[in-house]
C-alpha cells in the first residue's frame, strides 16, 4: 500500500484519493461522503470550529459567527498575506487554508487508517490569468501549507490531466479526448491522448497535447446570476437624488462568495446608512442594509447557487427569499441565466478555441469531450463547448470525484 494521496482542494468542494487495488480510491470525510465542502464556520456561541456540510448547517441554523467559502480563490491574490477578524481575534487568511487542509488531511488518515507522508495535489492550469509569477507564488503557497500540515513530499498535477487519469481507467481504446474541468473557480481544459496502454507509463508529456484555462467558474456564475436577478430587490442600479447611481461595490461583495465578509465591515454599514437617506428608492437600500445588519449575504448567496443548480435540469425556478425583509419569492428563468452569463460563457468557449489552435488539431479529430467539476452542469456552456466539437463524444464524468480520483493514481505512480 502506498503512502501517498491525492487531495484536490476545490473552490467548492475537496476530495482526499488513496489509490488501492479494487477498491474506490476517494476517502469518505464526512456523513460517508468523499466530498468536503471548502467551508469553515466559527462558531461564537460555543468557540467551536466547523467544516463542510457541518459548517454550513451551523451557519444556516442562526449561530452567530464567521463562515468562509471559497477558500481557494485567495491564492494568488494579495488577500493571502492579509488577514481577517474572527470572535475579536486576528486570523490570517494563509492560516485558515492551513486549518481547512490539516482538516482534510486528518479525516483522510482517518478514513484510510494510516498516515499519508505524500501528496499530489490538483492545481488549475492558471491560479491567476496573464501573471505567471502570481501564478507561480499561489503554488508556492500551497505546497508551503501542504508542508506546514505534515506532507513531507508534495507534488502538482493540473486538475484536468487527473481528470483525464481517471477517465483512462475506464476506456478500452486510444481516445484524443478534450477533459473540460469546470470547476467552483476556474474552467481548465486539457487535450490528452488516453489509452489502456498509455496508462502505465510514469511519463505522460508527450501525451498532453496542449493545456490551457480562464479564471471563470461556479461562483462567476453565481455573481452573474445574483446582480442580474436579485441584487436589484436591495437597490443594485437605482439611483441617489443627486441623479448618481448607488454604489455597486456593496452588491458585487455580497454576490462575491469570498468578499462577502467585506459588507459586514463598520464603515462599510455606517456608509450604507448614509446612502438610504440619499437614495431614490429608500426601501430598496432600507432591505440591504437589514440583509447586512443580519449577516445574511451567505444564506442570499446559498440561495442564488441553488437556483444556478436547479437551472441546469429546469426552466424557471422560484427562489424563496424568506429572510428579506419584506420576504420575497422571486422567479428566476434560465434564459435570464443565460443572458447573465453570456459573456462568461464566450470567454470559456474562446479558450477552447485557442486550446485547439495551440494543439493544431482540428475540431473533428477529437473523439471525446469529458465534461467533470461540478460548474460544468451549467447548460448553456455545456453546449456551447460541445458545440466547437460536434463530432465528438459527450461523457460526463464524477463531477466532484473524478479530479481527486485521478490525483490519487497519480500519486501512487510518483510515490509508489
Amino acid at each position: 500500500m502506498v503512502l501517498a494521496c491525492g487531495v484536490d482542494f476545490g473552490t467548492s468542494n475537496s476530495t482526499v484519493g488513496w489509490a488501492r487495488p479494487g477498491q474506490p480510491a476517494l476517502l469518505a470525510l464526512e456523513d460517508g461522503k468523499p466530498t468536503l465542502p471548502s467551508a469553515v464556520f466559527f462558531n461564537a456561541d460555543d468557540d467551536t470550529v466547523h467544516y463542510g456540510r457541518a459548517a454550513l448547517a451551523e451557519y444556516l441554523e442562526g449561530y452567530e459567527g464567521r463562515l468562509m467559502r471559497s477558500l481557494k480563490s485567495l491564492l494568488g491574490t494579495s488577500l493571502i498575506e492579509g488577514q481577517t477578524e474572527v470572535a475579536g481575534r486576528a486570523l490570517p487568511f494563509r492560516m485558515l487554508l492551513t486549518q481547512f487542509i490539516g482538516e482534510l488531511k486528518r479525516r483522510g488518515e482517518r478514513e484510510a487508517g494510516r498516515a499519508f507522508r505524500h501528496a499530489v495535489f490538483g492545481r488549475p492550469v492558471f491560479f491567476v490569468d496573464g501573471d505567471p509569477e502570481a501564478d507561480r507564488l499561489a503554488e508556492e503557497t500551497l505546497a508551503g501549507i501542504a508542508r506546514a500540515v505534515g506532507f513531507e513530499e508534495v507534488g502538482f498535477q493540473y486538475e484536468p490531466i487527473a481528470a483525464a487519469f481517471d477517465y483512462e481507467s475506464r476506456i478500452g481504446q486510444e481516445e484524443l479526448v478534450l477533459v473540460a474541468d469546470i470547476g467552483g473557480g476556474t474552467s481548465d481544459f486539457s487535450l490528452v491522448r488516453l489509452s489502456p496502454e498509455r496508462a502505465g507509463r510514469a511519463e505522460r508529456r508527450d501525451d498532453i497535447l496542449a493545456s490551457g484555462g480562464v479564471h471563470i467558474g461556479g461562483t462567476d456564475f453565481d455573481k452573474y446570476l445574483s446582480l442580474a436577478a436579485v441584487m436589484p430587490l436591495l437597490g443594485y442600479g437605482s439611483m441617489l437624488l443627486s441623479g448618481a447611481q448607488v454604489p455597486s461595490s456593496y452588491y458585487y461583495n455580497l454576490a462575491t462568495w469570498h468578499t462577502i465578509n467585506q459588507a459586514y465591515t463598520r464603515k462599510s454599514v455606517a456608509q450604507l446608512d448614509e446612502l438610504v437617506r440619499d437614495a431614490a428608492e429608500p426601501a430598496k437600500l432600507q432591505r440591504l442594509c437589514r440583509l447586512v445588519e443580519d449577516r445574511a449575504g451567505h444564506w442570499l448567496a446559498l440561495q442564488v447557487e441553488e437556483a444556478k443548480i436547479g437551472l441546469s435540469s429546469a426552466a424557471a425556478v422560484d427562489m424563496a427569499l424568506d429572510r428579506l425583509a419584506p420576504p420575497a419569492v422571486l422567479p428566476v428563468t434560465r434564459a435570464q441565466f443565460d443572458g447573465a452569463a453570456a459573456e462568461l460563457v464566450e470567454s470559456v468557449a474562446a479558450t477552447v478555441a485557442q486550446l485547439l489552435r495551440d494543439a493544431m488539431v482540428q475540431p473533428g479529430q477529437v473523439d471525446t469531450i469529458f465534461f467533470t467539476g461540478g460548474s460544468s452542469g451549467v447548460t448553456a456552456l455545456r453546449e456551447r463547448i460541445a458545440a466547437l466539437l460536434p463530432a465528438a463524444r459527450k461523457v460526463e464524468g464524477d463531477l466532484f470525484g473524478s479530479i481527486g480520483s485521478g490525483l490519487a493514481l497519480d500519486a501512487a505512480r510518483r510515490f509508489g
